[in-house]
């Protein structure tokens, strides 16, 4: 499992941690019923707190992604493909909710915003 984590973001390690096993998890990078690394290992591997790990490890167990086995490990959930569907437009809206507000606030109106979003799918296309 490769994560690209930066002690330069804004965003705290544990939430980047976070963030990109749960992408992971919910685009199939990581089947249902895998095994993802210990703490300890991830810690290790990417040289932060084993705390930080955890903490990250707690919320994907508390969003039902990810599963805690006594003395065997975390392993990815199982989930149904409409669950997994719910969960990404739920933490995207989530993502999207402070920005649009902003925007709002800054006075631009929700055509534009709108229009914004258009663009920005547009461009990140593949």
């Amino acid at each position: 499992m490769l994560l690209n984590l930066s002690d330069l973001s804004n965003e705290p390690l544990y939430s980047q941690i976070l963030r990109q096993i749960r992408a992971l998890i919910l685009t199939d990078a990581l089947p249902k019923a895998e095994p993802i690394p210990s703490i300890r290992d991830l810690a290790k591997t990417y040289k932060v707190s084993v705390i930080t790990v955890q903490k990250a490890y707690d919320e994907l167990v508390r969003e039902g992604l990810v599963v805690a086995r006594r003395g065997k490990g975390y392993f990815v959930a199982e989930l149904a493909h409409s669950d997994k569907s719910d969960m990404s437009r739920s933490h995207t809206k989530e993502n999207l909710r402070k920005p649009v507000q902003t925007a709002l606030v800054d006075g631009v109106s929700a055509d534009v915003i709108r229009e914004l979003i258009e663009e920005l799918i547009i461009e990140n296309k593949i």
